[in-house]
């Protein structure tokens, strides 16, 4: 698949390298980290290394051997400051990614102390490491916490995000408007290594079959996956999300669902939200101070999909005909949907209330003091409909307290014209 998008990434990573120093590139995998670092590092000569599971040595051991010159002599180095000397060495400026950063420290804790000492005496002027990895939790402990020693020493800190359905399409050779392109969307999300498996001749009922119920299908085992790269292990982690994907989205439906005290959720809630496998939703206007209101959303179309679909209807998803299939596939997507709306509008959620829910607030774009109310439909929304939509709207926003604070309103509806 050829390489799109990234352009701010490739630009933020340009203008860090000019600065010299440390520069750190995190985010889930298969979301496209090795990919941009490797394009970005071929474009300028750089050397990179992708670190190994294993012990110390053998680890330095395979830096080494990814970095040595061709001709060179086997000089394996007693360590990894050692091995940045030798680079140093060679009489030119480097760049260096140190892939898989999270391996290397969790078989040697001491390593980002020592490469704290080495990067505030030692790295040359106008050389680049990169230090990478997948795992969001390890690498914000490493370098956004400020009791860790690498805190506050990176010149650029980059979180590779899923890319958009724009995107999607553009690599995939889809059209946008297309609602039957967004379904396919809706199951593989923005995490390209996915993408490489949408065959535009097949619907997304087909390719669902090919990524999750078929025969050794590739996203089988993507939960866990995900879950051991973030270090959230347990039973107890996909219980959460198995009942978050059956529509517990409350923290005291889904402690009901487990059969446990909510309070005994909480970290392990909290650990799920900086793996940013799980994301938290509050009432427009409202704050994690000011409100108890919470919902909690599996943030990846993809894991979504897994555990919405998948996991209920692994076992009878054979006997289904291919209307069931299709059926299935597009209320999952209706739910993606929602949240490409809000990402058209920034600044917008959901809000809900007693016996009142509303799709999406945010604030107008076309009015600095007003704001948009919205009600998505993840179908195409006929004239008079929409007329009975917004009149529908309008009564529920009297019921509304937000009303108080925003006088100046637009009603509108969402549908799927959207795409285009």
């Amino acid at each position: 698949m050829d390489f799109v998008n990234r352009d701010r990434e490739l630009r933020a990573l340009d203008a860090a390298a000019r600065r010299g120093g440390l520069v750190v590139v995190y985010g889930r995998r298969r979301v496209g980290k090795t990919r941009l670092l490797r394009r970005w590092l071929d474009g300028r000569g750089g050397l990179y290394s992708q670190a190994i599971e294993a012990q110390p040595g053998q680890q330095l051991r395979q830096a080494a051997e990814d970095l040595r010159p061709p001709g060179a002599g086997e000089v394996v180095p007693a360590t990894f400051e050692a091995l940045l000397e030798l680079l140093t060495l060679r009489g030119k400026r480097w760049t260096l990614c140190l892939d898989e950063f999270p391996w290397l420290v969790a078989s040697d804790p001491t390593l980002p102390s020592r490469l704290q000492r080495w990067l505030d005496h030692s790295l040359p002027p106008g050389c680049v490491l990169v230090l990478s990895g997948s795992s969001t939790r390890m690498m914000n402990d490493l370098f956004l916490n400020r009791a860790a020693p690498l805190f506050g020493r990176a010149s650029l800190l980059l979180q590779v995000q899923p890319m958009d359905y724009a995107a999607f399409c553009a690599a995939c050779g889809l059209p946008p408007g297309d609602p039957a392109s967004f379904e396919r969307f809706s199951c593989v999300g923005g995490i390209p290594r996915y993408w490489e498996f949408v065959d535009p001749a097949r619907d997304a009922a087909d390719l669902a079959e090919d990524l999750f119920f078929g025969f050794a299908p590739l996203l089988d085992e993507e939960p866990r996956r995900v879950l051991r790269d973030e270090g959230v292990a347990g039973l107890n982690a996909l219980a959460i999300l198995e009942a978050v994907g059956r529509g517990a989205e409350r923290p005291s439906d889904i402690a009901s669902r487990l059969g446990t005290p909510q309070t005994g959720l909480s970290r392990l809630l909290r650990s799920l939200l900086d793996a940013s496998v799980l994301s938290r939703e509050l009432p427009f206007g409202e704050s994690v101070r000011s409100t108890r209101k919470s919902l909690f959303r599996i943030q990846d179309p993809a894991l979504r999909f897994w555990f919405r679909v998948f996991s209920p209807h692994r076992s009878r998803w054979s006997s289904y005909g291919r209307e069931e299939r299709r059926l299935l596939v597009h209320g999952h997507a209706a739910t993606v949907f929602e949240d490409h709306c809000r990402t058209l509008h920034p600044g917008g959620a959901r809000y809900w209330g007693r016996g009142l829910e509303i799709d999406l607030v945010a604030p107008d774009p076309g009015d600095r003091k007003g704001i948009l109310v919205a009600e998505v439909k993840w179908r195409r929304v006929g004239a008079a409909e929409r007329r009975e939509l917004l009149a529908g709207l309008a009564a529920k926003w009297e019921r509304c307290p937000l009303r108080e604070r925003h006088p100046r309103v637009r009603f509108e509806v969402l549908d799927e014209g959207v795409l285009g």
